[in-house]
């Protein structure tokens, strides 16, 4: 049976979300490919090969989503005036887009549940954890709306809260998407989105 690099990585990270990294072995891969440990070791050096590769397409993905939508991708300190004028339209449709990606894109679902059951195991994928689902998000939007607000996009208001009203439901609605009430997921978001503008816009 041939198979693909890519089909590798989907396969073994839809593993990691389900049993864990550390609880995954390269003969659970192989396996779940029907595939002998010796063809899967042609491709890959070892299953810390396959995470730094899922890690890499997940990079490339996160950049690609950013410029689609029109918004910065490079850090504050390196292009604030990209910042200040985004608009806000680009802000609530990349918000949407990048929710469904985290919910309804089977290859970023799976690496942020297995982030989700990593985290309290091992020290980088907490790190990973922060980056992409928490810490990471949250600091991008308060720098979003501090230079947004400063070109009088948003009313007055501390950068951090206004991120943490913006973004705290997301990640709540995140956890409803992987349960029973998965369908009401986007239709609660975007009622969090519009108010949330109503209550903020200039």
């Amino acid at each position: 049976m041939s198979v693909t690099k890519e089909k590798i990585l989907e396969t073994a990270l839809t593993l990691f979300a389900r049993e864990g990294f550390a609880g995954t072995s390269m003969a659970d891969i192989a396996g779940e490919l029907g595939i002998t440990k010796g063809a899967l070791y042609r491709h890959y050096a070892g299953k810390r090969d396959i995470f730094e590769s899922i890690l890499r397409r997940m990079e490339e993905r996160d950049a690609e989503n950013a410029e689609r939508h029109d918004v910065p991708v490079e850090p504050i300190e390196q292009g604030a005036s990209a910042y200040g004028d985004t608009e806000i339209d680009s802000v609530i449709a990349y918000s949407e887009a990048m929710f469904r990606y985290w919910t309804e894109d089977a290859f970023a679902s799976a690496f942020r549940r297995m982030l989700t059951l990593e985290q309290y195991r091992d020290c980088e994928m907490a790190r990973l954890y922060s980056q992409y689902i928490t810490g990471g998000p949250l600091k991008y939007m308060a720098d979003l709306f501090r230079e947004m607000t400063a070109r009088g996009c948003w009313k007055e208001n501390d950068p951090m809260q206004l991120a943490l009203e913006f973004y705290g439901p997301m990640t709540l609605l995140m956890a409803v998407a992987d349960g029973p009430d998965a369908a009401d997921a986007v239709e609660l978001l975007r009622a969090h989105l519009r108010r949330f503008v109503e209550k903020n816009r200039a």
